[in-house]
């Protein structure tokens, strides 16, 4: 029995893993350069920016393990597979954005605020954050193309899509980038301003800014892996279509409970109370159980299906 597509994330994880990889190319190169840039020019803002991209190529590292680990084969320990590998190894690189992007950003922008240095160099410091803009849009366009996809195919908000996804690593480099481009912004208007009025005010604040946008891209990514290492159910979309396959087999009657919730990226556990269509002796209904489990397990999406018999008071469920 074939399953619906629960979610756009898929067991090989390709799509993710390319992204992420795309994604670790452009921070690396990206942050060498915003470094040389921050000791020439002396800017508080890039100082910020170098420490954000930084922790972007490191949080790249821990999805590309995320991507590697979360995709092992399920074994006899594991028989739900690795699956939420995942969630823990890009809950470690939301704790690195803050601990590294947002924490030094905010310590060295309220230094620079105490103690104020002359910024020089700003023709160098401009020319890095436009090729920083570039290669950080390319990096986006990747991650916003693998976003649209899923959100076509499932007929919702790109934004919707890129929370409700169970595909972290996704989540995850869509954030960054889109925050990358942000403050890249910041770090423009606040050495601009500095420029223009001879004031380090504002590339200290902008530094700040920098590292308060990575702190609440940081807890948001956090919260949205601790949803799903908790046991995040699918959305009711999901839930219907998984309930009118159940309903379409031959040998189902009807459906009176039905929980799934995600085990990975794009993997399903999945419970059912079921009734069996005419009237079956207690041997052929479990054999039945059995077989009917093993078509839905057949789906790689599906981790482990557990079916039991409904009782006769039991209300059932509706496909509408």
């Amino acid at each position: 029995m074939a399953t619906t597509e629960p979610d756009t994330a898929q067991a090989g994880g390709g799509d993710s893993f390319l992204t992420v990889v795309i994604a670790f190319v452009a921070n690396l190169a990206i942050a060498i350069a915003k470094t040389g840039a921050a000791m020439l020019t002396g800017s508080a803002s890039l100082v910020a920016e170098a420490a954000h991209s930084w922790a972007d190529t490191g949080n790249e590292v821990l999805l590309l393990i995320a991507e590697r680990r979360s995709h092992r084969v399920r074994d006899t320990r594991h028989p739900q597979g690795y699956g939420k590998e995942a969630y823990i190894w890009s809950m470690f690189a939301g704790f690195g954005l803050f601990a590294v992007g947002a924490a030094v950003s905010i310590q060295h922008g309220i230094s620079e605020l105490i103690s104020p240095e002359p910024a020089t160099d700003y023709p160098v410091a401009y020319a890095v954050l436009a090729i920083a803009a570039l290669l950080e849009g390319v990096s986006f366009l990747r991650s916003y193309q693998q976003a649209r996809k899923g959100a076509v195919k499932r007929r919702i908000g790109l934004l919707n899509q890129v929370f409700r996804t169970s595909d972290p690593t996704l989540r995850a480099v869509f954030a960054e980038d889109a925050a990358a481009l942000i403050g890249l912004a910041i770090a423009f208007v606040g050495i601009l301003l500095h420029q223009v009025t001879g004031s380090p005010t504002y590339d200290s604040v902008g530094s700040i800014l920098v590292g308060v946008l990575l702190g609440v891209v940081a807890v948001v990514l956090i919260n949205q892996n601790r949803r799903f290492l908790l046991g995040q159910a699918v959305d009711d979309r999901i839930r219907k279509l998984l309930l009118e396959m159940l309903l379409s087999h031959p040998d189902v009657d009807r459906v009176t409970y039905l929980h799934a919730e995600f085990t990975g990226p794009g993997t399903l556990y999945l419970v059912a109370a079921i009734d069996f269509v005419g009237n079956t002796s207690e041997n052929d209904l479990a054999r039945i159980l059995r077989r009917l489990e093993a078509e839905i397990e057949a789906d790689p999406r599906v981790t482990e299906a557990v079916l039991t018999l409904a009782t006769p008071d039991e209300t059932s469920l509706g496909a509408n």
